[in-house]
């Protein structure tokens, strides 16, 4: 196996220890010798079954890991690096939140374990699921709580750093640095990927130095766009920004646009969503239809898996725990 591995053999040696690795993409699990991890601190493997590069500890990485009892525990051997998602778009008013909630509970709930990080000072993520957490995000980044203390468990295979008001003075605190302030939420999670299959963060609505944090992070990112003309003006403005940071960060990308709010007894929706279909084609992913039970379902501190498990909006959520997992059997 080399730096860019094209291979990851299954078979059995006498006295070889096999370590198994699971592409982050599509779940396909392989078997490798322990003893023919090569030594060099990154290593990125390649699936062969959908092409897609992803990292994982080295060897003398693999050998050398202490002082983390945790990381220790739930990644023995060779580590895969937490797939990390923004949930984004400039506009209010999309379903952002309950997406990045619910993508994170369905994740969740299909046996993942998820981090959602709220980035906005309104910190709904900690309201939908019906916790109050003492410290959060602004802690782990102003590094006065460390991650124990700061992450809260909020369900099983679920954890939050929860947003607030707080983070207001963090925004100042990334203004006053002369340099490396677009790296201030990298340098917070990234030791926590190991942890972690996945890293999803919700962004506040708008453009703050937060949200050009978060993309100057994510590999991934998700735009919940509502059905309406607004917000897809919206997600046109998104696409200008994002387009900037890529001249900076070549490795962010656009994976998924979900569409909200679709409501078939009114004729506009589809409409605006066969527009979408037209320009962004593979992106789109099944949409999310209006359902009151994501308005109804934060007064109880539930997510809709929880609060309505049959209903449509659930069932569209579902859909995209699928679409993000590469997994059609999830959720079933």
């Amino acid at each position: 196996m080399t730096n860019d591995q094209n291979h990851v053999s299954g078979a059995t040696r006498k006295g070889d220890k096999i370590i198994s690795i699971s592409c982050p993409n599509c779940n396909k699990n392989y078997g490798i010798y322990e003893k023919r991890i090569p030594r060099h601190e990154k290593l990125i493997a390649k699936c062969k079954n959908c092409g897609h590069r992803f990292p994982m500890l080295s060897h003398y990485m693999v050998s050398n890991l202490s002082g983390d009892n945790d990381t220790q525990k739930q990644h023995p051997g060779v580590q895969t690096a937490a797939r990390t998602i923004a949930v984004s778009i400039s506009k209010g008013g999309v379903g952002k939140t309950t997406t990045a909630v619910n993508l994170s509970a369905g994740l969740a709930l299909s046996g993942f374990k998820v981090l959602l990080v709220d980035t906005d000072t309104q910190g709904q993520d900690s309201y939908m699921l019906g916790i109050k957490p003492a410290a959060g995000l602004t802690e782990l980044l102003t590094k006065e709580l460390d991650r124990k203390r700061a992450i809260v468990s909020a369900r099983k295979n679920l954890w939050l750093l929860a947003g607030g008001k707080s983070l207001a003075g963090v925004k100042r605190i990334i203004d006053r640095k002369d340099f490396g302030g677009e790296l201030m939420l990298s340098e917070a999670l990234s030791p926590l990927e190991n942890l972690f299959d996945y890293i999803i963060v919700d962004t506040s609505p708008g453009w703050d130095p937060l949200t050009v944090n978060v993309l100057f992070y994510v590999k991934e990112v998700l735009v919940p766009v509502a059905l309406e003309v607004m917000a897809l003006q919206g997600l046109v403005q998104f696409m200008k920004s994002l387009s900037s940071i890529q001249n900076y960060r070549k490795d962010v990308t656009l994976k998924y646009i979900v569409p909200t709010f679709l409501d078939k007894r009114i004729n506009s929706p589809g409409k605006i969503l066969n527009k979408l279909l037209e320009v962004y084609g593979k992106f789109v992913c099944s949409p999310i239809h209006y359902n009151s039970s994501f308005a109804n379902a934060p007064a109880f501190g539930q997510t809709t898996f929880e609060f309505a498990p049959g209903s449509t909006g659930t069932d569209d959520f579902k859909k995209l725990v699928r679409r993000v997992a590469g997994d059609d059997n999830l959720l079933k």
